[in-house]
Formats: structure tokens, sequence, C-alpha cells
């Protein structure tokens, strides 16, 4: 395990911090919400490979998946994010094209700043809302339906406040997440703590609890544009991907 670790690590400061979550391709911790935002009018175009441990129950299979996000204004984030679905999970014969990937799941999330850290006190934290996949065309075209197939549903409150230790800055993430769905229930807290080293500032280490699950993770930002991102979902199973950011004039 502590192998695993080390070695990821070397990987990516091998490559340049960007917050950004690979299951949800949002701004984020690992697979918790934050209240961190990118800058006004940024663009993240992003493909992350997703161990079946970080996946809702509907992929009992590795899948990937890939996004388009834009922060619109300071205070408002869209994302638009597919995850791939093999043939075997819409009903086609396994004979004809089991574990193949035939189809792809869709959704929108959108993320709104509340409040930005220290603005009416030196303590205040950041505060967004937040959801993902809200609204599913079956069960009947109910929001956060219980069954429906919005699989990767959830609202959410999230705050965050970053704390500095002499030359070091740690960041301090808290929100509660819930959704209604009967295989992949989301009712509860979730945080997470970071750290950027200040030798290193573009280097990031994560480590959270989802609201389900326990995971740590690290990401680096290469050439201020590709950011690479790793998480180990329950502590030991890989989950990886890539992104691309730009700011937009």
């Amino acid at each position: 395990m502590i192998k695993k670790i080390i070695l990821s690590s070397l990987f990516l400061c091998c490559y340049g911090m960007l917050s950004a979550q690979l299951t949800y391709g949002t701004t984020g911790l690992l697979n918790a919400p934050s209240a961190e935002m990118q800058r006004d009018k940024t663009v993240m175009i992003g493909g992350n490979f997703l161990n079946k441990e970080i996946t809702p129950p509907r992929w009992d299979y590795h899948t990937y998946n890939y996004f388009l996000n834009v922060t619109i204004f300071p205070w408002l984030e869209v994302a638009y994010t597919c995850t791939l679905f093999q043939s075997q999970s819409i009903g086609i014969d396994w004979k004809v094209g089991k574990g193949k990937f035939t189809n792809q799941d869709r959704y929108f999330s959108l993320r709104v700043r509340l409040l930005e850290e220290g603005q009416f006190w030196k303590y205040m934290p950041a505060v967004v809302v937040g959801t993902s996949d809200p609204y599913t065309e079956s069960g009947e075209g109910q929001i956060s339906s219980a069954d429906g197939n919005g699989y990767w549903c959830r609202f959410y409150l999230a705050a965050t406040k970053h704390v500095s230790i002499g030359k070091e800055q740690v960041g301090l993430h808290l929100s509660y997440l819930y959704n209604r769905r009967v295989d992949y229930h989301l009712n509860g807290f979730a945080g997470g703590i970071t750290y950027s080293p200040s030798f290193l500032p573009d280097l990031r280490f994560i480590a959270e609890y989802d609201a389900k699950d326990f995971a740590i993770g690290t990401t680096y930002l290469l050439f201020r544009h590709i950011h690479a991102q790793i998480e180990f979902q329950k502590m030991k199973y890989f989950t990886g991907g890539l992104t691309f950011k730009i700011h937009l004039k």
C-alpha cells in the first residue's frame, strides 16, 4: 500500500493545482464536494479511468468517463459528464457484445457559490451549493428519483476554509450530501483535508471521506494546463485521469 502511494506521487512529480473531481467532472476533492471554485471563464475538458469501487452499483465493472466543465462566472460552474456503459448493462445479449462499451450515461452538474472565503470576516469559509445528475427521465421524470436512471444523483452544501501553518497551507472541507436513490443512497456528512507544500505549490495531497468510503489521492498541474489526478478509493483501489484546462479572456 505505502509503495503504491510513493510510486504514484513520484509519477506525478515528474509531470505541474487544480481541484477537480474524477467521478463528476466538477471542482471538488476526489469524490467529495468542496467549496473551492475555478477562476472566472475557466474551461476544463477531461477523461478518467473509474474503478468499479468508486462508481454506483449499476457499473459492476471498471469504466471510463469524459466531461466538459465551464466556470461561466466566478460563482457559477456547469459541467456535462458522460460515463461509458458496457453492453450487458443496457440489455444487449451477452453473446453479441458482453464486455464492450456500447452506450453512455449523460448528466449535468451545477455549482453555485454563496459566500467567498473571508468575505465578511477573516474566518469566514467559502460556501457552495451544488447538484449532479438531479433529474431522471425514468421513474416518471422525478427529481432525485429513488430508482430512476439518475445514477450519479446528489445534492450538497459544502464549506471550505484554508489555514496557513507557517509557510504551509492546509485546506479544511466539510459538506452534507443527499439523494433518495435506493442503490446508491447519499445522506450524510463528507469531508476532507488538502495540503499543498510551499516548495511545490502545484502539488496537492488529499484525504477524504465521501459519505461512504475513505480515500487518498494527489493532483499535479503541468505547464499550467494539464492536470493529473490519482485516487485510491477505500485506500487501495486505483482511479486516475487527465484534464486540460484553459482560461478564456
